[in-house]
């Protein structure tokens, strides 16, 4: 198998033992709504809320093998846990708490990506709103290729009704125009 199918299965494995509420979110969700890309690494949220991420932490470095020796205390300030599978494969986790965060693990749903492996991957429209509102060059890539692929299935309204209010939290006057040429439509407003 795949290494890095292999890294998730082990993550994911983790969280549904312990119900967690999660969504694989990245390359990987990439290679189900875009243009299939090399990834290196498995990104995923897991919904820990405010106030409740250290139980959640607790449990993930201790299950994995964690990449900096101060990985407890850099993930309760950042709140990004950065493990290795097994294999040493990275597995970066981002700790939910945003309505955002809690609805896109809401849509999330299973997408089969080896015979026998079904990965929850958040929705293609979820995707382009973690993109964008990361916005580094390699994520506008990967929005463009989400956009070619899903063409009219992708629910435009949803993405600018989630993803505006992000922006304004950030005080990102330059994601939604750009997003909104990459969809040839402009800007909405919240």
């Amino acid at each position: 198998m795949n290494p890095v199918f292999g890294a998730a299965r082990e993550i994911q494995e983790f969280c549904l033992s312990r119900t967690w509420r999660f969504c694989i979110i990245g390359g990987l969700a990439v290679q189900r709504w875009g243009e299939p890309r090399f990834t290196r690494d498995v990104d995923l949220t897991v919904l820990t809320g405010f106030g409740g991420e250290e139980r959640y932490v607790d449990e993930l470095v201790a299950g994995f093998r964690v990449r900096i020796p101060d990985a407890h205390d850099f993930a309760l300030r950042h709140r990004v846990v950065l493990l290795s599978s097994s294999e040493g494969i990275p597995i970066d986790i981002a700790l939910g708490a945003m309505p955002f965060e809690e609805a896109a693990i809401g849509r999330a749903s299973s997408y089969e990506v080896a015979p026998g492996l079904g990965l929850t991957t958040c929705s293609a429209e979820d995707l382009v709103v973690f993109k964008a509102f990361a916005g580094r060059d390699h994520d506008w890539s990967d929005i463009e290729g989400i956009v070619a692929r899903q063409g009219p299935r992708l629910d435009v309204a949803l993405v600018w009704r989630e993803l505006l209010p992000l922006l304004e939290l950030k005080e990102d006057a330059v994601a939604a125009p750009r997003l909104g040429r990459l969809l040839g439509e402009p800007r909405r407003v919240s």
